[in-house]
């Protein structure tokens, strides 16, 4: 009996020392907080989806999560060479350009009408608390923080760590102009030392005005957040990001759900979607879309062109590395969604769109 008492006792000790742990970041108090509690999508201590979401599916077993975790992982999860990749000088960008860089994952720069904006960066080559779990592939971890001009806009969409990294945004800090974020998310950025007079911290539905002519829109999404044992003490976002010269939705991570339709009425149509496209499972069909349901989430959403992310970079479900571009262009070109699928460090150029290469294909 006392061996079991001092068993759970060093791990809820070994617990408390892990999650309080800087890079765990701090939840909200005073003012934050008081936001948080006042908003209409907090309840019972925690913000709350618009529609019912488990997170698992009703006909999961727990049973079935641990076979298949076990038995079902492909062989092909990560790929077995490096991907290829190019280094664009980020610094010295023709400033009348409007173009975008993907990082792999959901990490994306985009300059547009003369404004640099950052999303979801995560370049410390793991997605996860510690440094040897859930490392980026093998040749996607190409740019670092020192790579980055001065960055207008920070966007961090929620707090999970494969969105949220604490050794990039600590190195990006400098060169960062103001944040933009979700309830909750402000208060890990505070505790690292960002100017929260620099934070713009939004609940859904609500709107800033960032410069002439900039604007940006919060709007819901269907996942869930939190850094360590307490979830759903911030907000999951999507944004909707208007400029002098474009339109683009900015997805977080998101089952798919009406939302899309509501958003595609009320702010489309769209120059670009960005959508999370992997780490998904039957299991937890609810906080993330499959391949074919991205491709309709654009649809609803009016969107004129599709980028799939939150593949590409890093291995957290069970399937092939290169399963959810494969399904997505496949179910894209039935339905005839234009698609941008550029390699990690290609230069995309936001004013025509052009084709890009299959560049994953040979890759196993």
């Amino acid at each position: 009996m006392y061996i079991f008492i001092s068993f759970f006792a060093l791990v809820a000790l070994t617990t408390f020392i892990v999650v309080n742990q800087t890079s765990f970041g701090k939840p909200a108090s005073g003012e934050r907080l008081r936001r948080i509690q006042q908003s209409p999508n907090f309840r019972d201590g925690q913000f709350q989806n618009f529609s019912f979401t488990p997170t698992f599916a009703e006909d999961v077993s727990k049973w079935e999560m641990i076979r298949d975790g076990i038995f079902k992982i492909s062989k092909r999860k990560a790929p077995s060479s490096a991907l290829p990749s190019l280094k664009t000088d980020l610094k010295n960008l023709d400033p009348e350009k409007d173009v975008l860089v993907w990082f792999g994952h959901s990490s994306y720069f985009m300059q547009i009408d003369g404004k640099k904006f950052l999303v979801d960066p995560v370049f410390s080559g793991n997605a996860s608390p510690f440094s040897f779990m859930i490392r980026s592939f093998n040749g996607s971890n190409t740019y670092q923080p020192e790579d980055f001009p001065d960055i207008d806009y920070l966007i961090i969409t929620h707090d999970h760590w494969d969105h949220l990294d604490y050794q990039t945004v600590l190195k990006l800090k400098p060169k960062v102009g103001k944040t933009i974020t979700g309830l909750g998310t402000a208060a890990h950025l505070e505790f690292w030392g960002f100017d929260p007079e620099a934070i713009i911290e939004m609940d859904w539905n609500d709107s800033a005005e960032l410069d002439s002519g900039f604007r940006v829109m919060a709007t819901p999404a269907r996942h869930f957040s939190g850094r360590n044992t307490k979830r759903n003490q911030s907000i999951w976002c999507c944004f909707v990001l208007q400029t002098p010269s474009k339109k683009i939705y900015i997805g977080g991570d998101s089952g798919y759900d009406t939302h899309f339709a509501k958003i595609g009425a009320e702010y489309g149509p769209f120059d670009l979607a960005l959508l999370e496209c992997g780490q998904y499972n039957k299991s937890w069909k609810y906080i993330h879309m499959m391949p074919e349901q991205t491709v309709q989430a654009a649809i609803d959403l009016k969107a004129k062109n599709l980028m799939p992310v939150h593949w590409g970079k890093f291995a957290l479900s069970l399937h092939a590395w290169d399963e959810p571009i494969t399904r997505i262009t496949k179910e894209a070109a039935r339905l005839a969604v234009p698609l941008v699928h550029p390699m990690i460090g290609e230069l995309v150029d936001l004013s025509q769109f052009a084709p890009t290469t299959e560049w994953w294909k040979g890759i196993n």
